[in-house]
């Protein structure tokens, strides 16, 4: 199973992002997955740079692929500008680079005034993207006209020599099914074996499955919970409320029903590395082929270390 480390849009500057990818470059890191996101999950992650400059600029640094994780081309950019998009990150990283998809949060896709459809609708709505999105990756002249997007002589000129390849995140029976139908490869954020099963007897067969977790590096697991608390509590959000919540206020309100001890149990801390060997032993035996851990707060520096010392 290959290793990868995931930046995350939602808590990094852009320089400290690109910092990171360095550095898990130099450490032995296989992949990067990296997130696309327009608001945070709460002000106190404080940050979300637009996701197609991080990735330009980390071609110029990094020659490890890289996956978004994920990118929703379905309601706040229309699917034609991601086929763009994907198509020109594909090129700046050599064909390294692939497009990672799901039916989003309204957190960062209701902000144009759009409404913000249901959960089918939601799956509709990227299957159809996807196809628009393939179709103009051809390369020839695009109109169309579908239920959900209209395409009009719409061509692009730039270009992989290889379309860039299409993974889909999904958790629940039907996006599953729909995963497996139009998917390169399958997402994930749960060490779920029944899941992998489920993607593969659909049709997915032997394409890859990507997940991931985080962790949070401190000198004391009591400081790293606290840390992680403080940051991502929204992690132990539960259910469908994280595609439906439209704001990082309204995050923060549901977030303060989970406890530290919930936070705990999510996310592991501390400088130990067993946590760490637990989670990737959970990926493994569940069947992933790929597996990427992100870190919470100021210290990625460390965590990136422990695991080019443990795991790389």
């Amino acid at each position: 199973m290959r290793i990868g480390y995931f930046l995350s849009c939602e808590e990094y500057t852009p320089a400290q992002l690109i910092e990171q990818a360095k550095l898990a470059q130099d450490a032995g890191f296989q992949g990067l997955w990296i997130s696309d996101h327009y608001h945070p999950w709460n002000d106190a992650q404080g940050q979300s740079p637009f996701v197609w400059s991080i990735i330009g600029a980390l071609s110029q640094v990094v020659t490890i692929p890289i996956t978004t994780a994920v990118t929703c081309p379905t309601v706040r950019i229309h699917p034609a500008v991601v086929a763009q998009a994907a198509a020109t990150s594909a090129v700046m990283h050599e064909g390294r680079f692939v497009l990672g998809v799901g039916s989003g949060e309204a957190l960062n896709e209701h902000i144009t005034g759009m409404r913000w459809p249901v959960a089918e609708e939601r799956l509709e709505m990227l299957e159809e993207a996807v196809e628009v999105m393939r179709e103009l990756w051809k390369g020839e002249f695009v109109s169309r006209r579908g239920a959900h997007y209209e395409v009009d002589q719409a061509r692009i000129y730039t270009r992989p020599e290889t379309p860039p390849k299409v993974y889909v995140s999904a958790f629940g029976p039907k996006a599953i099914e729909v995963a497996a139908r139009i998917g390169d490869g399958y997402i994930s954020v749960m060490p779920d074996g029944d899941l992998v099963k489920q993607f593969r007897e659909a049709g997915g067969g032997d394409k890859p499955v990507q997940g991931g977790f985080k962790g949070c590096w401190a000198r004391t697991e009591e400081r790293a919970v606290e840390t992680a608390h403080r940051l991502w509590a929204n992690s132990g959000v539960p259910g469908e409320l994280s595609q439906v919540l439209p704001s990082p206020r309204h995050f923060e309100q549901a977030s303060s029903l989970v406890t530290p001890e919930m936070t705990k149990d999510a996310i592991v801390c501390g400088p130990d590395p067993a946590g760490h060997a637990a989670q990737i032993k959970a990926y493994r035996e569940a069947g992933f082929d790929e597996v990427y851990v992100a870190n919470i707060g100021p210290d990625y520096a460390e965590l990136i270390d422990l695991y080019r010392r443990e795991f790389l």
